[in-house]
């Protein structure tokens, strides 16, 4: 509040910080456009003072008007996507999800037609123009190809079923 300047009292102070902004930034506002309104006489005047009286005890949200103002300014500079641990939160870059699978040659029934080799690729194999070994330099590994001999068991699971199958039992 500000009610007094050394010894000189403010006419009809006291006056809140809020009250104080609106007095200047309205007065300054209302200088500089004089010719667009002076044509409504005392009207944008009278407008001034009534907002400078209706700001004296504002709460917004239980905040006064300059922290409410404060908050919403450091709301509209907060990340989008908000912070954690201090530092702007932000989505990982897409990659590639490499996997793999086997098949195995018990888990495909007896009916099924029996797996044919890719001929597209024997095709496209041998119309390649054949290099000589030395002159060619290899720029990256070699891809690994797929066993066409079955793989055994892999986990205990698949083991258990294997013996099932062959009519064993379990140790």
């Amino acid at each position: 509040m500000l009610g007094k300047v050394a010894d000189w009292k403010i006419p009809l102070g006291p006056y809140t910080p809020a009250q104080i902004a609106v007095a200047v930034g309205g007065g300054f506002l209302l200088v500089k456009t004089i010719p667009l309104w002076s044509w409504m006489g005392p009207v944008p005047i009278a407008a001034w003072g009534l907002a400078v009286w209706a700001v004296r005890r504002p709460k917004i949200g239980g905040r006064a008007p300059l922290q409410a103002a404060l908050g919403w300014v450091l709301l509209a500079w907060q990340p989008h996507g908000g912070r954690i641990g201090g530092r702007a939160a932000r989505d990982h870059a897409a990659r590639a999800l490499l996997g793999g699978f086997t098949i195995e040659h018990d888990a495909v029934p007896s009916s099924a037609p029996a797996a044919v080799p890719d001929q597209t690729a024997q095709r496209a194999a041998s119309r390649r123009p054949r290099r000589k070994a030395a002159s060619r330099v290899p720029t990256r590994r070699p891809a690994v190809r797929a066993r066409r001999e079955p793989v055994g068991p892999v986990s205990e699971v698949q083991r258990l079923l294997a013996l099932a199958e062959q009519g064993g039992g379990a140790r």
